[in-house]
């Protein structure tokens, strides 16, 4: 019989699930059904447009005007090697600056791959990437400008922010590759209609995905921070809803996860306790009143309360202990 709730439920459990260096899936449950699309969406939307990269957004090579240019003794003409450039992901390291400019040199016959742009002040994702050949009579002396951003900007929207003598590029900052998400139907007690959401995120190496995706959730939650100006969300506040304390995670966990014996954990469940901080909220009174629970039993629970760090009649913070009965509420309801 479906049950009359006057708050949604709040999810639960999220698990990460790495698939390569690149690739991770990140899950979330149990959803009430129209919820996890309404999530999902708008945080693929910002994974996609909003994570920070850094890009190659401007390139001065000796000896060559323009980007129609050749250069010689490089095999590639300018065009090609923009476009090579452009393909090659960076990693800035040792500084919180939003922009720096390298600086490289290359002589003799060498094939120019992106394991060649390694420095101390960058590091390459895609090291095997073809950037140029030159013989032997080449002298090929570039700077690149990379810069921190999000999403993408055309050349034509550059040419005005770098030096006269650069060339502007596309540019493409965003490390986020691909971003996938799959809705599934879910079974909470004895209701079937509520759901998972499975994430699969890539990234082109700048970033791991869940870094991506952490920083995605910030984005989110700084957008929807305009409303405070509006409302008064003192009680509520957006803060809290970020990240459910620690504690509160712990407490959730279901008494039968918690290997005790079978009289100790019968004389709670016929008492209707699921959740070991529905006793870490209970005074030790309380606790030896729970109904046939002997003290053998009362000894067992009170050293498994202990071991777990919530001895009997143990206080919790309050601003925890509120969050942890809105919780329970709604895992109860």
């Amino acid at each position: 019989m479906r049950k009359i709730t006057d708050t949604p439920f709040l999810p639960t459990d999220v698990e990460i699930e790495k698939v390569s260096d690149t690739v991770s899936k990140i899950i979330a449950y149990p959803f009430e059904s129209g919820y996890a699309v309404t999530l999902a969406h708008p945080l693929r939307r910002i994974l996609m447009s909003s994570s920070k990269g850094f890009s190659p957004i401007a390139v001065r090579i000796a000896g060559v005007k323009h980007e129609f240019d050749s250069l010689r003794g490089m095999l590639e003409d300018v065009a090609v090697f923009i476009i090579n450039l452009k393909n090659i992901g960076f990693k800035v390291r040792g500084t919180t600056e939003s922009q720096i400019e390298v600086e490289y040199s290359f002589d003799g016959a060498k094939e120019i791959k992106a394991i060649d742009l390694n420095n101390s002040f960058v590091e390459v994702v895609n090291e095997d990437a073809h950037l140029a050949t030159i013989n032997s009579d080449c002298n090929l002396s570039f700077s690149i400008i990379l810069q921190r951003g999000i999403g993408y900007v055309p050349s034509e929207e550059i040419r005005d922010l770098i030096p006269a003598d650069y060339i502007p590029l596309d540019a493409f900052f965003s490390p986020v590759k691909k971003v996938i998400y799959d809705i599934e139907k879910m079974l909470v007690e004895d209701n079937p209609n509520y759901e998972k959401i499975i994430f699969t995120v890539e990234t082109d190496g700048e970033i791991t995905p869940v870094e991506a995706f952490k920083e995605a959730v910030s984005v989110m939650y700084s957008q929807m921070s305009v409303f405070n100006k509006v409302f008064d969300l003192s009680d509520v506040s957006l803060a809290e809803t970020t990240e459910e304390p620690a504690e509160v995670k712990s407490l959730v966990q279901k008494i039968e996860d918690l290997n005790l014996s079978a009289r100790s954990f019968n004389s709670l469940d016929r008492s209707g306790i699921k959740y070991l901080g529905e006793l870490v909220l209970m005074s030790e009174a309380e606790v030896k009143n729970i109904k046939n629970l002997g003290k053998k039993s009362y000894d067992e629970i009170s050293e498994k309360l202990e071991s777990l760090g919530f001895p009997v009649d143990y206080t919790l913070p309050e601003s925890i202990a509120s969050t942890l009965r809105r919780k329970l509420e709604q895992l109860k309801a």
